[in-house]
């Protein structure tokens, strides 16, 4: 097996998260760590010295109420200073954190409650309360951030309380001497391919991605980050995070949470922040708000914007090279929650190549299986799932190698990803298809496809399920430069038109005839965290969308079964001669 290694050495990890904390708070003793918007929309923050105070006394009155090391403390909350104040505590006393996604509703907010183990928790206000039922009798204490009014819960406590003075003389509750390899940290996956799984990390595991980072990139005090990825999820709440908190930057609250590119744009011109975060979905819409004029566009790509960073997809050509040409670094990065989360990162001194993630960070090694899965190793790979014995049954080689279950091969200039192993599928003739080759070529060929998933597991031919943006679909006053080639459809039948000659170039650009797909389903549906076809992450969960629109694809194979949604379906044959379309209202 061939293996990649980083040409650089690992520095020292700090020992556990209460020295982290130790250490910068001497550092940065008088910097802002973290700001946000107050009521007159002006960012105001609060620095490490106040920070490290307030995070003591959290800890010191945990330990009065009861907690312990090592007992754990559900997050039900979204990104804000007291979410934040409260996990480091709970991880610098010795307990484990557990964020989950802040808008869960009743039947996964419980289910994630009550398989954690944890029998602590905190919300940030009414609507978390609201989705949690009568009956969580194991939590000792729920402490709000807001004001909430709940007769069902007698152990309600305002985390006011635990920021409460402490006597002079009172000794520190953040315990410097934890093991590096005790856990910390109980992060769920996203669930793309099910139910998510609770993956177990160490204090080392978090900390030596920052170790690592910090041989290879150029972060320091005097960064901005405009932040606005969720905690719960390792992008935002490990990666970011703990690479803003590490090196003294200054985390940035996007108010908008990044759901608003007119917000996003606005607090751009008051951070001009000098490193982003995001995903290329976010990196398009903001691209598109620079051509309406030059103010805007000097705005956006400012002289002291340092490198971005994109993960969960490629960058399309088009947008990467608007940053090249004005000298803007892109690095791309791959990894998971259960490897804390980075694994390998792209060179920016090098042309970027699509679909290839870079070289390991120092200390993780990567290797390709017989069956080309991906396999890693270092500091950052986590200990097991939590209460999870199916899962935990085959995740380690007998050598010691997390396989990640994503396949891929290593190239000239890194890592390349292929997909999902569970995502590819056999056709009845035995053929092997990687759908998300498929898929992405779709979503990068038209801007009004939000989603793809492509089918066929059994089956004779592929086909494909196209959900449109329709966003952009009913949006009057939306164009596209002239070299985009697109006409701007204004309904589902005028996109289905559109995307007859768009399938036709994705059917031509496939080598293998197997491969091509003969029809698909364009559907007036939305894909959503409600009826979990999408994750809290926003990325797809394949198996719930197949289930979902099980009909669509039985009309597909040449049933007649009716639908709910509108659908404008194309036929093309696998030899790319004819095209044809059927309309079924």
């Amino acid at each position: 097996m061939r293996e990649l290694n980083s040409e650089y050495q690992l520095g020292e990890i700090i020992p556990n998260i209460a020295a982290f904390l130790k250490r910068n708070v001497v550092k940065f003793n008088d910097k802002y760590v973290y700001q946000e918007k107050n009521a007159d929309g002006v960012y105001e923050g609060i620095k490490w010295k106040h920070f490290y105070r307030d995070i003591e006394r959290i800890a010191i009155h945990l330990k009065q109420l009861g907690f312990k090391e090592g007992d754990k403390m559900i997050l039900f909350s979204n990104n804000r200073l007291e979410m934040l104040e409260l996990e480091l505590a709970i991880m610098a006393y010795g307990g484990i954190a557990v964020p989950i996604f802040a808008y869960f509703k009743q039947e996964t907010a419980e289910l994630l409650i009550n398989h954690s183990g944890a029998t602590w928790m905190a919300v940030a206000g009414q609507e978390q309360m609201n989705n949690i039922g009568g009956e969580l009798s194991q939590l000792k204490s729920i402490f709000h951030f807001d004001e909430v009014h709940d007769k069902r819960y007698n152990n309600l406590v305002p985390f006011s309380q635990l920021l409460k003075n402490i006597p002079n003389n009172a000794v520190s509750c953040l315990n410097t001497t934890i093991a590096p390899d005790t856990i910390c940290l109980n992060m769920y996956t996203s669930g793309t391919m099910g139910t998510p799984k609770c993956v177990q990390l160490t204090h080392k595991n978090i900390l030596s991605q920052q170790a690592a980072l910090d041989v290879i990139w150029d972060v320091d005090e005097n960064d901005r980050f405009l932040a606005y990825l969720p905690w719960h999820h390792s992008f935002g709440g490990i990666f970011e995070l703990f690479t803003i908190l590490y090196n003294g930057a200054t985390f940035y609250l996007e108010s908008s949470y990044g759901k608003d590119v007119n917000s996003i744009f606005e607090n751009w011109k008051l951070v001009q922040p000098t490193i982003f975060f995001s995903v290329p979905k976010v990196y398009r819409a903001l691209y598109e708000k620079t051509l309406a004029s030059k103010e805007a566009e000097d705005r956006f790509f400012n002289s002291g914007l340092k490198f971005i960073f994109t993960a969960a997809a490629a960058l399309p050509d088009k947008l990467s090279k608007e940053f090249q040409k004005r000298n803007i670094p892109v690095i791309e990065g791959w990894g998971l929650t259960e490897t804390s989360p980075c694994c390998t990162l792209t060179d920016p001194k090098l042309k970027r190549v699509s679909g290839v993630v870079g070289n390991p960070i120092p200390g993780v090694s990567v290797r390709i299986a017989n069956d080309s899965e991906i396999q890693v190793k270092g500091p950052n790979v986590m200990v097991e799932y939590y209460h999870n014995d199916v899962a935990n049954e085959d995740i380690f080689t007998e050598d010691g190698w997390y396989k990640t279950g994503d396949v891929g091969e290593i190239t000239e200039t890194g890592l390349k990803l292929v997909s999902r192993k569970d995502r590819i599928f056999k056709l009845s003739s035995g053929e092997k298809v990687v759908p998300t080759d498929l898929e992405k070529v779709i979503q990068l060929k038209c801007h009004y496809v939000q989603h793809v998933i492509i089918s066929g597991s059994g089956e004779d031919y592929p086909v494909a399920l196209i959900f449109p943006n329709n966003k952009l679909l009913k949006k009057p006053d939306y164009q596209l430069s002239p070299e985009e080639g697109c006409f701007c459809p204004r309904s589902l039948n005028e996109l289905g038109k559109c995307l007859q000659g768009c399938l036709h170039d994705v059917n031509c650009s496939i080598n293998q005839k197997f491969s091509k797909i003969k029809s698909a389903a364009i559907i007036d549906g939305e894909l959503s965290l409600e009826d979990r076809t999408l994750t809290p992450s926003m990325k797809v969960a394949p198996k719930n969308v197949l289930k979902k629109y099980k009909n669509h694809l039985m009309n597909l194979y040449g049933k007649d079964v009716p639908t709910e949604e509108e659908v404008y379906i194309v036929e093309l044959d696998v030899k790319n001669k004819i095209a044809r379309k059927i309309v079924h209202d």
